[in-house]
């Protein structure tokens, strides 16, 4: 029988392994030194093999390791059964599913609801959470709850590239596709819609004018462009330069991008079409430049005679270009001397382009009009505040973040000058210093909820106040009431505040009131957290000058011109009388 100190000490059973401390070696006392140093090497732990004999056990101590010998064995016997049995009702369920769909399929009366539902009793479960089929089924059908916002940022962005025959046009289309490549872009060409010759004009088409305004179907141009906004696909005809006919060849499936390239020689010409253009690019390059690389272009891909070449050119295509095509260049937005070549320039609207694509699509049509950019803690704001069952202190708080946010970016489209300023180590630092004359404008009584934001951000700021009258709830049923304002109001920038902007005629008639103090309209900086569409072209429109600050634009306004989805009557809830205001809550 082995001593005390010879007997390994079992601890504990951790998983499946076990585990035991060093034995304690026979002997002498060691003295209170090596008796320290020994208990902590006997602390550690190490693994014992079960058939380990580098150790005399206690007989209990071995009965021990083979129960746990016996019961780890048991236990993995039991798992394989286990897993054996699992899969086994797996296949079963699996064979029986197949099973079932295959004859609800081959039903000649069968509904496609049938199917749906055998097919959705099979969806993944989250979390011990699964969808009741019919939810699932009905789900599809609920129209998005999504804000306007995500359905206006759809529409796509239209570019122009005009400019001579041969000047380079496809090159700069080509690059601008290369740069912007993580975005869906598609080029309309002007030359697919050409008119399809009659009889009498094929007999002498060498005397048909390709260059003219009206040897193009700008109304199928049109059409094709309406349906490409609205997000549908299109079929554009492939015009054949053989036969002079759209049919001749299969038309070219478009489907809607995020950019649409719109390339002609006339393609400024018809104001209908200038319209639907975001940026207008003139492709400028030398008349030699053109004439040679038509020549080539027509010599070698077209197999012309160089002679008819140089004869239609005489002809027709520089006559043309004189009359017709130079005279657009004024509708330019961009010019680019030397086409394709000029690569800072293909740059500097690439850049331009990513830009307007992450911006609201009426901040393409207006460049004084701002959003805040969005981010989850600004959406997560707009949802509290717009909850009607949210208490009043906790509206006014958010209010108030997103209110000092809207100014601070308000405050950031003043003018500044460069300041210079001594650091406390002694260094120069270059800075900007902030514009001196300024005030602010609250329209009453919503406005009023804007001012301690204004009050934090600019110290000692005067704000003066606007009191315009709602008599009725039609379009243009507002009257001015009120007004106090600063004497020197007009060698000021003002600050006008307003966190809705719905009709746009409060706004008017305030900025109206504004101007006529003396205010310039470029000094005038309009501040509201949530905007109408019909909000925006109105004031845009009457005042092309000023600039509009919002954080987020509303899908639009209902029969009784108020905002949509919108935050009901902001005053009121911020200031806490509308105690006995009634939320109208949507019919099912």
């Amino acid at each position: 029988m082995t001593s005390k100190a010879e007997r390994p000490y079992l601890t504990r059973v951790l998983g499946h392994t076990l585990f035991a401390k060093h034995p304690l070696p026979p002997g002498k006392k060691n003295s209170k030194k090596k008796k320290n140093q020994s208990r902590a090497r006997h602390r550690r732990s190490i693994p014992l093999s079960v058939s380990t004999n580098s150790y005399k056990m206690h007989p209990k101590d071995q009965e021990c390791v083979t129960f746990f010998s016996f019961y780890r064995l048991s236990s993995s016997i039991s798992s394989a059964f286990t897993v054996l049995i699992g899969t086994f009702i797996s296949a079963i369920n699996f064979f029986i599913y197949e099973f079932l769909l295959t004859f609800f399929r081959s039903l000649p009366m069968a509904t496609k609801s049938v199917v749906d539902l055998i097919e959705s009793s099979s969806g993944v479960h989250f979390s011990g959470f699964h969808m009741d089929p019919l939810e699932k089924i009905n789900a599809g059908t609920e129209p998005p709850t999504t804000s306007v916002a995500d359905h206006m940022y759809n529409q796509p962005f239209v570019i122009g590239v005009a400019g001579g025959a041969a000047a380079g046009k496809t090159e700069v289309c080509n690059m601008i596709i290369q740069q912007l490549h993580d975005q869906r872009v598609v080029v309309v060409n002007q030359d697919s819609f050409y008119h399809n010759l009659t009889e009498e004009e094929l007999t002498r088409v060498q005397d048909y004018n390709f260059d003219h305004p009206d040897a193009f179907d700008t109304e199928q141009l049109l059409e094709v462009m309406d349906k490409l906004k609205h997000g549908q696909a299109v079929d554009i005809p492939n015009y054949d330069f053989k036969s002079y006919k759209r049919d001749a060849l299969p038309a070219r499936r478009v489907n809607p991008s995020d950019v649409i390239i719109l390339e002609g020689i006339l393609i400024f010409h018809d104001p209908r079409v200038r319209e639907l253009m975001n940026m207008k690019i003139f492709v400028d390059t030398d008349a030699d430049v053109r004439l040679a690389r038509r020549i080539k272009r027509d010599t070698v891909q077209k197999g012309r005679d160089i002679g008819a070449v140089l004869d239609q050119y005489s002809k027709f295509v520089k006559p043309a270009f004189d009359d017709f095509i130079l005279p657009t260049k004024k509708y330019a937005d961009i010019i680019i001397p030397r086409g394709g070549d000029n690569h800072v320039a293909i740059d500097l609207i690439v850049q331009h382009i990513r830009t307007k694509l992450g911006q609201h699509d009426l901040c393409k049509i207006y460049p004084n009009l701002y959003v805040i950019q969005s981010t989850f803690q600004i959406r997560g704001m707009h949802t509290l505040i717009r909850d009607s069952e949210i208490k009043t202190h906790d509206f006014v708080f958010y209010s108030d973040r997103l209110i000092r946010l809207v100014v601070e970016h308000g405050l950031g489209h003043l003018p500044f000058t460069e300041k210079q300023v001594i650091t406390p180590t002694g260094s120069v630092y270059t800075g900007v210093d902030f514009c001196k004359r300024l005030c602010g404008v609250s329209v009453v009584r919503s406005g009023e909820s804007m001012e301690n934001a204004l009050r934090a951000c600019c110290k000692g700021i005067k704000i003066g106040k606007i009191l315009i009258h709602r008599e009725g709830e039609g379009d243009n049923s507002q009257q001015l009431i009120y007004e106090k304002l600063p004497n020197d109001i007009s060698d000021r920038h003002v600050l006008l505040l307003d966190p809705i902007l719905g009709t746009g005629n409060s706004a008017v008639q305030a900025i109206s009131l504004l101007i006529k103090k003396g205010v310039p309209e470029s000094n005038i900086i309009f501040l509201n957290l949530i905007s109408a569409p019909k909000g925006v072209h109105v004031v845009c429109k009457a005042f092309p000058r000023i600039k509009i600050v919002t954080s987020e634009i509303e899908l639009g306004l209902n029969k009784d011109f108020r905002v949509v989805p919108g935050m009901g009557e902001f005053g009121d809830r911020y200031f806490g009388t509308d105690d006995d205001q009634q939320v109208v809550v949507p019919s099912q």
